[in-house]
C-alpha cells in the first residue's frame, strides 16, 4: 500500500484537518517555512495561526482573506545606508504566505505581540446547511404541511 505525506497541506490549509485525519491518522512533522508559523486547533470549530514575525510593525504587516484564501504579506521599507552589520540573523525580507481555508472559515481577530502575530480563526457553518432531524410521522398520527392536513 503507498502512503502519501499530507504535511504541504495541513501547512497551507484550515478547516481541512478532519478530511486529512481520515485519510491519514499519523500526521507528519510540516517542514518549516519563512517566516516560521504555527497552525492551532484551539476547539472543535476554532483554529489559530502564530507566525513568528521579529522586527515587524503592525503597519508592515497586511491581512486579507478573499474567498477561501488568507493572505498575509509583510513589506519593511528600505533600510538606511548608514548602517554596517557585522552579522545579520533577523531577517527582515518582505513575506507573503497564503493559507486555504475551508469553506465557512472566517478570521475573528489579529494581533501583533512581542513579535509573534496571531490569528484567530472560526468556522461557523449557516443554519440552513446544518443537518437537521427530520420527524417521522406514525400511521396515526397527520402530518401537516402549509396549513394542510397531508
Amino acid at each position: 500500500m503507498r502512503s502519501f505525506d499530507f504535511s504541504p497541506l495541513y501547512r497551507s490549509t484550515v478547516g481541512f484537518d478532519r478530511l486529512f485525519d481520515m485519510l491519514d491518522q499519523t500526521r507528519a512533522e510540516a517542514a518549516p517555512g519563512w517566516p516560521p508559523y504555527n497552525v492551532e486547533k484551539c476547539g472543535e470549530d476554532r483554529y489559530r495561526i502564530t507566525m513568528a514575525v521579529a522586527g515587524f510593525s503592525p503597519d508592515e504587516i497586511e491581512i486579507v482573506q478573499q474567498e477561501n484564501a488568507l493572505n498575509v504579506t509583510g513589506h519593511k521599507p528600505p533600510e538606511d545606508g548608514d548602517v554596517q552589520y557585522l552579522h545579520r540573523g533577523i531577517a527582515t525580507r518582505s513575506f507573503k504566505q497564503t493559507f486555504n481555508l475551508a469553506d465557512y472559515v472566517t478570521v475573528t481577530g489579529a494581533n501583533l505581540d512581542n513579535g509573534l502575530l496571531t490569528i484567530d480563526l472560526v468556522r461557523e457553518i449557516p443554519e440552513e446547511i446544518k443537518p437537521r432531524r427530520i420527524e417521522i410521522a406514525s400511521d396515526g398520527h397527520r402530518t401537516v404541511e402549509h396549513g394542510k392536513a397531508a
